[in-house]
């Protein structure tokens, strides 16, 4: 279904992931409130799409309620948030959407640009629910693997609804292509998409 050319080896969770939670569970909690800021970032930039701006308010309501229950597995563990953590994925993914090229242009890449996000934190989550030695932790990522594949379909629906001249489905193999150079820098942290 997300046609990511480049897989998580399994290994990330039992080598890198698993001797330091606390850092996972902090990125995580992060990555939630990013994918908030992005939905309400899609509702100042559109606010004459109706339907867009409905769709990205339960977005942001879903998940910031991800991000409450991060940060409450976070002081459960006895951690504390801590600092903001760059994201360099999500980073040098961004240096893929395309500036200019009108309004109908950077919705689109900004919707692909999303679904791309949700895309590998779903496959990631996937390997985490699978791999982790944390049954309470295996649950919840199996949960909100759920959720990105729901969040991802949403990002190619709208992108697919909006488009008129764009031709959708190569621009995404485009940003596949794209994500799997990226991305073969990346397994090697203790973050989501790191």
């Amino acid at each position: 279904m997300l046609k990511l050319q480049l897989p998580t080896d399994p290994l990330w969770v039992k080598n890198v992931v698993e001797s330091n939670i606390e850092e996972l569970l902090t990125d995580h909690a992060f990555c939630e409130q990013k994918a908030a800021s992005n939905a309400i970032t899609l509702i100042v930039q559109n606010p004459n799409l109706s339907d867009l701006v409905q769709e990205m308010i339960a977005l942001v309501q879903e998940e910031m309620d991800h991000f409450k229950r991060v940060h409450e597995i976070i002081l459960k563990r006895g951690y504390v948030l801590g600092r903001e953590r760059k994201d360099n994925y999500v980073n040098e993914l961004r240096k893929f959407i395309i500036v200019g090229g009108g309004r109908e242009m950077q919705l689109i890449d900004r919707l692909l640009f999303s679904a791309m996000i949700e895309a590998r934190s779903c496959e990631r989550f996937k390997v985490l629910s699978e791999n982790i030695n944390d049954n309470s932790l295996a649950d919840f990522y199996h949960e909100l693997m759920i959720s990105e594949a729901t969040h991802y379909a949403m990002f190619i629906r709208l992108a697919k609804k909006y488009a008129v001249e764009v031709d959708v489905d190569k621009r995404w193999n485009e940003f596949l292509k794209f994500e799997a150079q990226v991305i073969q820098n990346y397994g090697k942290g203790e973050t989501i998409h790191g």
